[in-house]
C-alpha cells in the first residue's frame, strides 16, 4: 500500500512517509494509491476487541510497518488511558444508537487517533532514518489541541505547537489546553477564527523558505491534524467496532445496511466512515450534520461549496468551520482521482471563496445526506433526549440527533442507525445544563461540572478533576499574521 497527492501524481511513497510529512510539498493531502478491501467476515467483527480490530484494518493501509511495530502501537494507544476496557462503547436508548468514542483521557473522539498517532511518529522516524527533530504544528477548533498535547507531551524527539481561535471554543476546552504539562509543548490563542488558524498552518507548512530555515536548526514540521494521513487511518476502525457491536447487541445481521450520522466539521470524522463503505462495511447513507455554519449541508445540496459567508460562533464549536480540509480527498476520489480537477477547485477555493464541482461528481455523493441543526435545537434535542431517554448528549452529538431525526421523518428510512458521539457532555457543561433547565443560565463552566456529576451517575472523568485549580502553563495571544514568529520563536 503506497500513497499519493491529491494535487500531483507522486512518485508514490510509504506510509511512514506520508505520516513523517504530514502534508505533501505543493499543499495536497496524501491518500493511498487505491483504497484496500477487508480480508475478513463481518462475523468476526462482534468476537474480536478492539485492539484486535484496530489492528485487522490498520494494518491494510500501513502494509509498511512491522507487525509487531504495529501491534505496539495499538496496544500502546489503547489501553487504561481509556475509561473503559470496550474503548467505544455502544449505548442503546429508545431511538438512538450511540458510539461514544469520548472515553480517552481528553474526553473526546480525537483521543481515538492522536493516542496512537505519536507512536506512528516515532516508528515512522525509526523506518526513514529521520535524524531531525519533528515539530508538530496544529490548529484546533477546540478538541483536536488537548488531544494532540496529551498524545505529544514530553515524547521525545518531537515538539507541539497548538494554535486555537482565542474566542472561538469553550472554556473548559481552553482550560484543558492551557493548563497542558510538558517543556516540549506551546499552546497559542490566536485573534481570529478556526479558518484562520488552519489556513495559517497550511501556509506555514508550504513555505520553503521556512522549511529550509527551521531544517537548518534540526527540525521537521509534522501534523495532527486529520490532514495527516496517520491520523486518519485510525479513524476508519471505528466504524468496523460500530457495525460489530450492533450485530453482537442483536440490532443487526452479518450483511445488513447500517447508517450512521457524523457531527462534522473538517470532514475527517465522515470522511474515515466513507473509507470503511469503500472497503466493504455495509454503510448505506453518510448522513453529515452540520451546525449553522453549514458550508457543507449546502455543499451536498447544490454541489456549490462557498465560504463567502458569515461565519457563526455557535455552542457546537469544534464544528465552527467554514473551510473543511478533508473534503479534498473526497473529492479527489469523486472526481475519478484527477489532481488536475482538485488543483482547478482548490485554486478556485482560494482566489474566489468558492467551487462548483460536475454533475458527474455530483452523482457521485448519493450515499451522503447533509442537514444542520441551529443553536435552538441542538438545545431542545438536548433537554428532549435527556427527559425522555435519560441520556445526556453533548452541543455535537445533539446536532447530529437532530440531524438523524429530520432525516427519518423526511425519508421514511428505519435503517439501523449509529450516531457518532464525538465529546462528553462535561466539555460543554454550560450549553449542555442551559439546555436542560434555564437556572443554569450565566452559571460558570466550572461551577457547572459538579452539577453535571449529580446528573451523570459513575466517576467524575479524570480530564476534569480539578480542571478549574489547575496552574495555567501557557499565557501566549497572537494575531494571525504573528503566528509564523511564534513558531520561529519557539525553535530556538
Amino acid at each position: 500500500m503506497l500513497y499519493t497527492s491529491t494535487r500531483k501524481k507522486l512518485e508514490n511513497i510509504t506510509s511512514t512517509k506520508a505520516i513523517l510529512q504530514g502534508i505533501s510539498e505543493e499543499g495536497g493531502l496524501f491518500i493511498p494509491t487505491e483504497l484496500p478491501k477487508m480480508d475478513f467476515t463481518l462475523d468476526e467483527l462482534s468476537k474480536w476487541g478492539y485492539q484486535e480490530l484496530a489492528y485487522r484494518v490498520i494494518k491494510l493501509f500501513f502494509e509498511d510497518i512491522k507487525e509487531e511495530d504495529l501491534k505496539h502501537c495499538i496496544t500502546h494507544a489503547y489501553d487504561e488511558k481509556f475509561d473503559t476496557k470496550e474503548i467505544t462503547p455502544l449505548v442503546h436508548t429508545k431511538t438512538a444508537n450511540f458510539l461514544e468514542l469520548f472515553h480517552g483521557p481528553t474526553i473526546a473522539f480525537k483521543d481515538m487517533a492522536l493516542s496512537i498517532l505519536p507512536y506512528f511518529m516515532l516508528v515512522s522516524k525509526k523506518y526513514n532514518k529521520e535524524e531531525k527533530d519533528i515539530v508538530i504544528l496544529t490548529a484546533t477548533s477546540g478538541d483536536t489541541g488537548k488531544a494532540a498535547l496529551e498524545g505529544f507531551a514530553n515524547v521525545e524527539g518531537t515538539k507541539i505547537i497548538v494554535f486555537f481561535p482565542q474566542d472561538g471554543v469553550s472554556e473548559v476546552q481552553k482550560r484543558q489546553m492551557l493548563t497542558t504539562e510538558g517543556d516540549n509543548t506551546l499552546v497559542v490563542g490566536v485573534e481570529g477564527n478556526f479558518d484562520d488558524c488552519q489556513t495559517t498552518v497550511k501556509e506555514i507548512f508550504a513555505d520553503k523558505e521556512f522549511a529550509k530555515e527551521i531544517a537548518d536548526k534540526n527540525y521537521k514540521f509534522s501534523s495532527a491534524n486529520s490532514i495527516n494521513i496517520g491520523r486518519l487511518v485510525p479513524q476508519v476502525a471505528y466504524y468496523f467496532a460500530a457495525y460489530g457491536k450492533m450485530m453482537k447487541d442483536g440490532k443487526l445481521k452479518a450483511g445488513e445496511a447500517m447508517n450512521v450520522v457524523v457531527p462534522t466539521g473538517n470532514f475527517g470524522n465522515i470522511l474515515a466512515a466513507y473509507y470503511a463503505k469503500q472497503m466493504g462495511l455495509p454503510i448505506q447513507k453518510l448522513i453529515c450534520a452540520s451546525n449553522t455554519n453549514k458550508v457543507l449541508f449546502d455543499f451536498l445540496q447544490t454541489g456549490t461549496y462557498d465560504r463567502n459567508r458569515a461565519f457563526h460562533l455557535t455552542t457546537s464549536p469544534s464544528m465552527d468551520i467554514l473551510i473543511s480540509s478533508n473534503l479534498e480527498r473526497l473529492l479527489y476520489h469523486i472526481s475519478g482521482e484527477s489532481t488536475e480537477e482538485v488543483c482547478s477547485l482548490m485554486n478556485a477555493l482560494k482566489t474566489k471563496g468558492q467551487y462548483t464541482i460536475s454533475d458527474e461528481m455530483k452523482a457521485n455523493l448519493k450515499d451522503f445526506y447533509g442537514g444542520y441543526a441551529d443553536d435552538q435545537m441542538t438545545k431542545e434535542y438536548i433537554k428532549k433526549v435527556y427527559n425522555e431517554e435519560n441520556y445526556l448528549m453533548d452541543t455535537h452529538t445533539a446536532v447530529a440527533y437532530a440531524v438523524y431525526d429530520t432525516y427519518v421523518k423526511d425519508t421514511k428510512d428505519h435503517t439501523p442507525t449509529v450516531i457518532i458521539s464525538t465529546a462528553s457532555p462535561y466539555k460543554f457543561t454550560g450549553s449542555v445544563m442551559s439546555a436542560i433547565d434555564e437556572k443554569y443560565e450565566g452559571v460558570n463552566d466550572f461551577t457547572l461540572l459538579e452539577e453535571m456529576h449529580h446528573l451523570i451517575q459513575g466517576a467524575m472523568p479524570k480530564a476534569m478533576d480539578q480542571i478549574a485549580t489547575r496552574p495555567i502553563k501557557h499565557k501566549k495571544v497572537c494575531e494571525v499574521q504573528g503566528m509564523k514568529q511564534v513558531v520561529s520563536d519557539f525553535l530556538v
